[in-house]
């Protein structure tokens, strides 16, 4: 494991930013330096590690014990968010929702009718919607949660929440990025190295 390079680093905080937002700062800072409690985890410092072109959030006192696992002996260590490629772009992986859906700037809740299509892998579409937040522009990155506020996934705004309001039911108001229900879809290729 080791650090992102600056450009890794810049490559990925833009991703992240493109679904939280200004909440990104929370991802790296501790909730609060004075509550730092070493028997509460919650409140330790986490960071961004990189092990074969997988990114890791891991919490700083891990990363720095794993320091002493030789490379090749190391498979996976924290939460995997997703992976660069060989051209150098960033792709988030399903992993990662646990992290980004309580920082998420756009929500969107779909109703129990559309959650089935978007878990087999499709967009979703104005007739799915239960409501989404105010102002999403178009082309944004949106977190999807059930009407019962459970996160199923992530996507791309495909139009602004004022263009999606006048579509016809069948438009498609969110483009699928990532949904849960890749855990079973691809089990078998999803933490293969």
């Amino acid at each position: 494991m080791r650090q992102l390079t600056e450009k890794e680093t810049e490559t990925l905080f833009s991703k992240l930013a493109n679904y939280t937002g200004r909440s990104l700062t929370h991802l790296i800072q501790p909730p609060s330096s004075e509550s730092s409690d070493p028997k509460n985890p919650s409140s330790e410092r986490h960071v961004f590690r990189i092990q074969n072109n997988r990114v890791y959030y891991v919490r700083e006192s891990i990363a720095n014990l794993a320091t002493s696992v030789a490379r090749a002996n190391l498979l996976s260590l924290g939460t995997c968010l997703g992976k660069f490629t060989k051209t150098g772009k960033f792709r988030l992986h399903i992993t990662a929702l646990d992290v980004i859906a309580p920082h998420a700037r756009y929500k969107m809740w779909i109703k129990p009718n559309g959650e089935m299509p978007f878990l087999y892998g499709g967009n979703i579409v104005k007739a799915h919607v239960g409501r989404w937040s105010e102002d999403c522009p178009e082309h944004q990155g949106v977190v999807v949660f059930s009407m019962s506020d459970t996160p199923l996934g992530f996507g791309i705004s495909a139009r602004s929440t004022a263009e999606a309001r006048r579509l016809e039911p069948t438009g498609i108001t969110t483009f699928r990025q990532a949904d849960v229900g890749e855990y079973l879809r691809e089990e078998d290729t999803l933490f293969a190295t």
